[in-house]
């Protein structure tokens, strides 16, 4: 099979590279980027299978169990309903909440699996999962036509937006965590850009790699780190800098941009 690349037309635009050693900072893996993404938000496209085996797909809403399968509350009068009573094979595709000016930048995953009714013993947790995430579900999830479904996940395919996209197995999927810093990371880089852009700039030259940079932003925070996006008079550019140690808890994080912006500050 031959090599697959994009066709490069030559004019698309080009990254300014590092000029200085950047340190390694760890990333999350597929495994927690996709349990992070699935946690953040409650919206799906769920993918069922019609009687003559066409694809169908359908918003719907979902709650989590532990292990991040997904629990969804659906009715038989519609048309997905209808085809997961026949076909218990689906998908979802699950976008992350705010969306990017390019929306081919945001981050996205697809869970593919089996769809199946909870156990006598599961219900309650299914149930409580999913009114946990949809608290409007208590004014239709008991009536007849409604019924929830616990999505076991076979697959992983989470994606970054461009360039950064990665698969994750069921063990490694059950097994990781949402990153804790999530929760409050859109206020905290909101906050960033807004008042600490100085800040921004001198981790971008210090520690990014760009001591050519002459302004930054931070598009994201996780456990380990920001990642930056820099313009420099050679171009854009993109970077990453991180914490004196990974955060275990959201409100550690105030205290970790803080110090990166004083080792920014001492190394320039």
């Amino acid at each position: 099979m031959p090599e697959l690349d994009h066709g490069d037309p030559g004019d698309a635009p080009s990254t300014a590279a590092p000029l200085t050693p950047v340190a390694d900072v760890p990333r999350r893996t597929a495994a927690e980027e996709a349990r992070t993404l699935v946690a953040g938000t409650n919206r799906a496209t769920l993918a069922t299978l019609t009687a003559d085996g066409h694809p169908w797909a359908s918003f719907v809403t979902y709650g989590c169990l532990d292990d991040g399968s997904p629990v969804l509350c659906v009715s038989r009068l519609a048309e997905h309903g209808r085809n997961l009573d026949d076909d218990q094979r689906v998908s979802l595709a699950i976008v992350q909440p705010e969306i990017p000016a390019d929306p081919l930048a945001s981050a996205r995953v697809t869970l593919a699996g089996t769809a199946r009714r909870p156990a006598a013993d599961e219900h309650a947790a299914a149930r409580a999962a999913h009114l946990d995430a949809v608290p409007a579900a208590r004014y239709y999830l008991d009536y007849s036509d409604f019924s929830l479904w616990i999505v076991a996940v076979d697959r992983v395919r989470w994606v970054g937006g461009y360039g950064r996209m990665d698969s994750a197995d069921a063990p490694a999927y059950a097994a990781a965590r949402p990153d804790p810093v999530s929760a409050v990371a859109a206020g905290a880089v909101s906050h960033l850009n807004a008042d600490h852009g100085d800040a921004l700039l001198a981790m971008a030259r210090a520690l990014g790699g760009y001591p050519d940079a002459t302004s930054a932003t931070c598009t994201s925070a996780d456990r380990f780190g920001l990642d930056l996006s820099v313009d420099t008079p050679r171009g854009p550019g993109i970077t990453r800098v991180g914490y004196a140690a990974p955060l275990t808890a959201a409100d550690g994080l105030r205290a970790a941009t803080v110090e990166l912006a004083r080792r920014a500050r001492a190394s320039a």
